[in-house]
């Protein structure tokens, strides 16, 4: 059916041309004096038989070039193509209103070149801005509420916490955890899964690397998880920075255009997104701030499992993984026994709690 199409315009375009162009042609080889040849009928025909002649030589690459933007089009979220459309409309008025004085010059080669230039640089740029500046373009043709009251035209500037976006990582959705959090709910709001988080998702669960593919896979299952078992609103974002490269780098500047919060466990992306100003949850920190509080001289009932760095010590561990140093404990390896808190030190890794024998104290 499309390559019937093309076979039609290019019969309608022949024949046009044909009117148009083919008595020119005539003029310049000296052949007006052929019969009937000269009527617009004729040449109208003439220029339909060439056109129609060209179509089985470029027809079937006309088809292929059509599908495959056909294609690309289909792929590209609805509101690229509004956009980038936009963009190239503006773009286009410009280059014509450009385009009227620049006609009026005297000199016959350039007010015919340049508009076309124009039209040709004008429309491309046009369209490139839409396309590429569409999340600041959703922002600024918002429409606001005008039912807000005052207290929430005062907030505007400052959304609540529960308000904004939470935007996940790719390291927040392997590591599991966000699930949990989400199905207790502290977590509230809009989830945001943006696509590009997911294209890297599913390259890691493709990975050849087993270990990279079965992390790539539980981030697939998590994500399975938070939409269908759980209550939280959740939505992906189709939208990409084709001149950002790093996944990290897209996160930020889709948190900055949405004035979301990113979720993440990675300590680098943390800092980059208070350095960017750019609000972060960190799955680590509130994994810091739930664990059970020990201080000094609470009796403790621990196995040491190892050896310490340091000479004569022991390490064990409690259940949420918080290390516990044992002075003294390099003797109890194996062992169940009772010790006595003597300092807590926080770290930017988490709490380590110092600790010696509670048989020693006895014996003291």
């Amino acid at each position: 059916m499309l390559k019937r199409s093309i076979q039609v315009i290019f019969l309608l375009l022949g024949g046009t041309l044909g009117i148009f162009f083919i008595p020119h042609l005539l003029r310049l080889f000296n052949l007006t004096d052929i019969p009937f040849i000269n009527t617009p009928y004729v040449t109208a025909i003439l220029g339909a038989i060439i056109f129609y002649a060209l179509t089985f030589l470029f027809v079937d690459q006309i088809v292929r070039w059509i599908n495959s933007i056909e294609e690309l089009l289909v792929k590209k979220p609805i509101t690229d193509i509004l956009f980038g459309s936009l963009g190239l409309v503006i773009g286009l008025i410009i280059a014509y209103l450009l385009g009227i004085p620049i006609k009026e010059l005297p000199y016959a080669p350039f007010n015919s070149i340049i508009p076309i230039f124009l039209t040709v640089l004008l429309g491309y740029l046009g369209f490139q801005i839409g396309h590429k500046k569409k999340d600041e373009l959703q922002n600024l043709f918002s429409v606001p509420n005008k039912n807000r009251n005052k207290k929430d035209l005062e907030n505007e500037d400052e959304p609540s916490s529960s308000n904004r976006l939470k935007i996940l990582d790719t390291s927040v959705i392997i590591d599991g955890r966000i699930a949990d959090i989400c199905q207790t709910g502290f977590l509230e709001g809009t989830i945001v899964i943006p696509q590009f988080v997911l294209e890297e998702l599913q390259h890691i669960a493709d990975s050849s690397d087993v270990l990279k593919r079965n992390r790539g896979r539980r981030g697939l299952d998590v994500l399975n998880r938070i939409q269908k078992e759980l209550a939280n609103n959740v939505e992906i974002y189709e939208g990409d920075f084709e001149d950002i490269q790093e996944v990290d780098s897209k996160l930020v500047k889709l948190g900055k255009i949405t004035s979301g919060m990113v979720v993440t466990n990675d300590f680098n992306l943390n800092k980059v997104c208070d350095l960017q100003g750019v609000a972060v949850l960190n799955i680590n920190d509130l994994a810091n701030a739930v664990k059970p509080v020990v201080l000094p001289g609470e009796e403790m009932n621990v196995q040491v499992i190892k050896d310490g760095k340091e000479h004569n010590q022991g390490v064990a561990y409690l259940d949420d993984g918080t290390m516990i140093v044992v002075e003294e404990g390099r003797d109890y390896i194996g062992q169940q026994i009772d010790v006595l808190v003597t300092s807590v030190l926080q770290t930017s890794a988490g709490r380590m709690i110092f600790a010696k024998p509670k048989m020693l104290e006895k014996a003291l």
